[in-house]
């Protein structure tokens, strides 16, 4: 109890990782599995008309033609990359979960496609190919703390052959406009964190100096207590274009989101094409 009522009243520090990692862990892997594969849910990837009509976009903006060779980060499950391969791009998918990395394997075997899948910390490990296009999609770029950010940029930058893009998109500040801190308790039979009865703590923090928000899980069972930090930096268009001038990229687009949508400073969201 006593660890309990420490890690709950604390707020963590900028950037303070927990010791699980959702991505892999056995249950949580399966439940955000489902999440990718329902197609009316926008949670672990969007709805599949958005999916769709982003691709459709993607293709006409970005012809595979001209980007050939196309590296999908945080693939997940293959959603992106089956309709990416589909319009006729070479495509590689790498992500941390084991479990979609293998259903994407499964489901390219069952439909004859030959589609490069890979398991990794695409922040950690080394790319080995070069590549035309590569595509960051979901905002899973503002989880990662400023350093990793950083070197991301730089090693994206390395991997794309001459005039390659960069497509990604992100938050933008108003995504959290108004949003007051919380903590939440549930009592829960079951749930997407555990399968056995638990307590759900779930806090909200924010950290405005940074322009960087947490979503703070811990669950508490009768013999164990765990917690999940979901980090979240938003950005201006004058900061992510700073930082991809940094890392080395020259002409920097933007649209309002990855369907293509003019670029407006009233969006949740912005989606960016940084060429080499």
């Amino acid at each position: 109890m006593k660890d309990l009522i420490k890690i709950a009243s604390k707020k963590p520090e900028l950037y303070e990782q927990g010791p699980q990692n959702m991505w892999d862990e056995p249950y949580i892997s399966k439940n955000m599995l489902k999440a990718h594969l329902d197609e009316d849910l926008e949670s672990a990837t969007r709805k599949l008309a958005t999916v769709k009509e982003s691709v459709e976009w993607i293709a006409s903006t970005l012809p595979p033609h001209d980007y050939p060779l196309l590296l999908d980060l945080g693939c997940g499950p293959g959603i992106y990359a089956e309709r990416f391969y589909g319009k006729g791009y070479r495509v590689t998918g790498l992500d941390l979960s084991r479990r979609s990395i293998a259903y994407a394997r499964n489901s390219a075997n069952d439909l004859g496609l030959k589609i490069q899948y890979k398991q990794g910390d695409y922040t950690k490990m080394a790319f080995d190919s070069q590549y035309n296009l590569v595509t960051l999609i979901y905002c899973d770029f503002g989880v990662l703390p400023y350093d990793d950010r950083k070197e991301l940029l730089l090693k994206i930058h390395d991997s794309l052959l001459p005039q390659g893009v960069f497509l990604f998109d992100v938050f933008t500040p108003l995504r959290y406009e108004g949003a007051r801190e919380f903590r939440h308790w549930d009592v829960c039979e079951n749930g997407f964190w555990k399968e056995e009865p638990h307590l759900l703590l779930h806090s909200f923090y924010r950290y405005d100096e940074d322009s960087t928000f947490l979503n703070r899980y811990v669950i508490a069972s009768e013999d164990t207590i765990s917690f999940y930090n979901v980090w979240e930096h938003v950005f201006t268009f004058p900061e992510i274009k700073r930082d991809l001038e940094d890392a080395g990229f020259s002409e920097i687009a933007v649209y309002g989101n990855v369907m293509g949508k003019p670029y407006d400073k009233g969006e949740q969201t912005l989606c960016i094409l940084a060429k080499k």
